[in-house]
């Protein structure tokens, strides 16, 4: 397997892995001046406290589960609080809660704090790499119905355990130079070979009876990606690898680095695209595609020379409101139709926005029987300007506001793969190593823990 990102502090998204909620005892790994204040208290105090599970003796409560549940509906970038959605997340953050008690109570064990300075930073980073404030970032998790304290509950544990790693194995791990300079050499045999910028989403089987749930499990997590949450914070909230704290990151890999059932299954995949479950050594792998890169002596052709692929369709986007709306109405639609034509790209989104815009009218003009050329001038103008997968800007008219959309999508474009520096191959050589310690690690205290589910 290839370098993991390693043991580092979260960044990249809202929901980094994970801790339970301060309110029970059992709370993060903070030091005793650094606890955060308890959260806001829920209306049934009783249902709140009840225990949902033991792990050695240390309670996971109802409140717990239910902040986590949403906590990852309200960042998880599509999913919406329905009990539908709410009941099958449960026995999956259940799950994760327990690991993450017994990641406290090892970081505990070992004397590790974490600082509210440590947790600051990390907020920091999710803020910045979000494009977020911190008001913005508080309104999110307050509609969500989520306490502040469970996301630096969170933030606390992962920092908490990443340390405890770092403190069992770092002198463990010495990468000498000749060590670089293999690698370097094995990276340079793959430099023709196509590279690809690859996310993982790991579960681990550490009893082979549990293969059936397991596999059960990464199917549920695979709906959630199909049902438009984003794949970083799926990564930190049920990846069982040290890379859920980058978010599933794994960097660069080429053509045939990979186990091959894992290969293969990538080389099928398109920059956006994820992978079903693929069992491979100690689990399951959902591999998400971020990006490609051709191999050093691949051909480029020029970008300005790249047709967009796939026939060009167009669909008609209607807020149907009439031909002589109050100026408040057709104001407030204008900035709908707006945003729409600013974060839509591409015609696969519609059905999502559909269900998010009440009243929006989605039609393929084709099926209406038009063809681009049968729409007025000044449509086909704005649609010869609009790229591949955008929309036309809004327009106002007798039917209400209105958009066409393109649903072609744009060539990728391709580049050729750049040669690693000595630094990054030594960090990626550290991370390889201390990720295969980490599970290891995990794996023992699963083995040893009692945990009793109430």
């Amino acid at each position: 397997m290839p370098a993991d990102a390693g043991p580092r502090p979260a960044a990249n998204a809202i929901a980094p892995v994970s801790a339970p909620a301060p309110k029970p005892a059992g709370a993060p790994v903070t030091t005793a001046s650094t606890t955060p204040p308890p959260a806001t208290t829920p209306t049934n105090d009783d249902a709140a406290d009840a225990v949902a599970a033991l792990v050695n003796d240390a309670p996971i409560t109802e409140y717990d589960v239910r902040q986590r549940v949403l906590l990852f509906i309200a960042t998880s970038g599509g999913l919406q609080a329905t009990p539908d959605v709410i009941a099958k997340l449960r026995p999956q953050i259940l799950a994760q809660l327990e690991t993450e008690q017994l990641q406290i109570q090892e970081a505990r064990r070992k004397n590790i704090t974490v600082s509210p300075t440590d947790v600051d930073k990390s907020i920091d980073r999710i803020i910045n790499d979000n494009h977020l404030t911190k008001e913005q970032l508080a309104d999110l998790l307050k509609k969500g119905g989520v306490d502040m304290s469970t996301l630096r509950g969170q933030i606390a544990v992962q920092i908490a355990w990443q340390k405890a790693v770092q403190d069992e194995f770092s002198d463990r791990i010495n990468i000498k130079p000749e060590d670089i300079d293999d690698e370097l050499a094995r990276q340079m045999e793959g430099a023709d070979k196509p590279h690809f910028l690859v996310s993982s989403i790991f579960f681990a089987v550490d009893n082979p009876d549990m293969d059936a749930k397991v596999l059960k499990d990464a199917q549920d997590v695979l709906a959630q990606l199909k049902s438009g949450a984003q794949f970083s914070s799926v990564a930190r909230q049920f990846s069982q690898s040290p890379t859920a704290a980058s978010g599933g990151d794994l960097g660069w890999v080429h053509q045939g680095q990979l186990p091959s059932e894992l290969d293969t299954a990538l080389q099928r995949l398109q920059p956006g695209m994820v992978s079903d479950p693929i069992r491979s050594t100690g689990g399951y792998y959902i591999l998400g595609l971020r990006d490609r890169q051709e191999g050093v002596n691949a051909k480029i052709p020029d970008p300005a020379t790249q047709r967009p692929t796939g026939p060009l369709t167009v669909e008609r986007l209607l807020l149907p409101i009439g031909p002589t709306p109050k100026k408040e109405l057709l104001d407030n639609v204008m900035k709908i139709a707006a945003q729409i034509h600013e974060h839509v790209n591409g015609c696969d989104m519609l059905p999502k926005v559909q269900e998010q815009v009440h009243g929006l009218v989605v039609q393929d003009i084709q099926k209406m029987g038009l063809k681009i050329t049968d729409l007025a001038p000044e449509i086909q103008d704005a649609i010869n300007k609009a790229g591949p997968g955008e929309s036309t800007p809004p327009f106002k008219t007798p039917a209400g506001v209105e958009m066409m959309q393109r649903c072609d999508k744009r060539a990728p474009v391709l580049t050729k793969w750049t040669t690693p520096t000595r630094q990054q191959v030594e960090e990626n050589l550290f991370d390889a190593q201390i990720t295969m310690l980490s599970r290891r690690y995990l794996r023992d205290l699963r083995r040893s823990a009692h945990v009793e589910i109430k």
